[in-house]
């Protein structure tokens, strides 16, 4: 039952941080001005930054945590 409750709240709280990030998520900038001393066809600027060293980085402090909690679980069978 402590475990239900425990993965209740854990699945509220991982869903209210989730839209709270989505719902203050700030907008495209707006186009500038016509005749800001560009000639020719322009490309569109990129919008956001770039995620991906974090989601690299976080990947890879999961994958070692899940390792240490396995050699754990090992060790604790063995003993």
């Amino acid at each position: 039952m402590k475990r239900n409750i425990n993965l209740i709240v854990f699945t509220l709280a991982m869903l209210l941080f989730v839209g709270l990030n989505v719902s203050i998520a700030q907008g495209p900038p707006p186009p500038p001005p016509s005749g800001h001393g560009a000639s020719g066809n322009q490309q569109p600027a990129e919008n956001g930054a770039p995620i991906g060293t974090g989601i690299a980085l976080m990947s890879g402090l999961f994958a070692a945590y899940g390792a240490k909690k396995a050699w754990d679980a090992r060790k604790k069978l063995e003993e």
